[in-house]
């Protein structure tokens, strides 16, 4: 079965396909597939812009398809930059951009607790969608550490960890983080109707 996953992000894309690894099931990257429309991820929350990705590219290919959305929810401040993670310093802003803006924001502030929370919508050739969810507790860092991963990574160190995510290598961070989580959700949740390929949800 061919399994589609929305994303031209390819640092998510290998995550994806690192953790979400299932015999029969090919992962197709959104960029492989000929004219699929691009998604306006306007949405109000994660949960939303995962189900109109998953919804609308499901519809226009006529197969299941996989979307996520995640986002870095800091406790002080509201839970932001949250939906708007990968916006938060601007509709053009780069990861270090993003990142010095959180630090800026909670330069004078002591509760640095923060979460990753992603929402993985799955759905069908008719666009009929579910979700799962997964998260990773931790705390902001005072300033950028390590050179892998990407996004707000170098910032987030998970609860239990002396670490940011950036400083893990790539096998631990996927076992622990919040797309680790939600992935073994829907593997959970899907894995024997996903083996079976139904024409749509049962």
């Amino acid at each position: 079965m061919h399994l589609i996953v929305a994303t031209r992000n390819r640092h998510k894309l290998e995550e994806i396909r690192s953790i979400l690894n299932l015999p029969g099931i090919a992962l197709i990257a959104a960029d492989d597939i000929p004219d699929l429309p691009d998604v306006d991820e306007d949405g109000a929350t994660l949960e939303e812009n995962a189900v109109k990705k998953a919804a609308t590219l499901a519809r226009a290919a006529h197969a299941w398809t996989l979307a996520d959305d995640s986002g870095l929810e800091v406790a002080a401040l509201g839970g932001l930059p949250g939906v708007r993670s990968a916006r938060y310093a601007g509709a053009s802003a780069d990861y270090a951009a993003n990142n010095q803006k959180l630090l800026a924001a909670l330069r004078h502030l002591e509760n640095r607790r923060a979460r990753f929370r992603t929402v993985i919508a799955l759905a069908s050739p008719s666009g009929r969608t579910r979700c799962v969810e997964g998260a990773c507790e931790g705390v902001i860092v005072a300033a950028p550490r390590g050179a892998g991963g990407f996004g707000y990574d170098p910032l987030f160190q998970p609860d239990g960890y002396d670490q940011t995510f950036a400083e893990m290598d790539a096998a631990e961070k996927n076992r622990i983080s919040h797309r680790a989580r939600a992935l073994d959700s829907a593997v959970r949740a899907w894995r024997d109707l996903l083996l079976t390929a139904p024409a749509d949800w049962p």
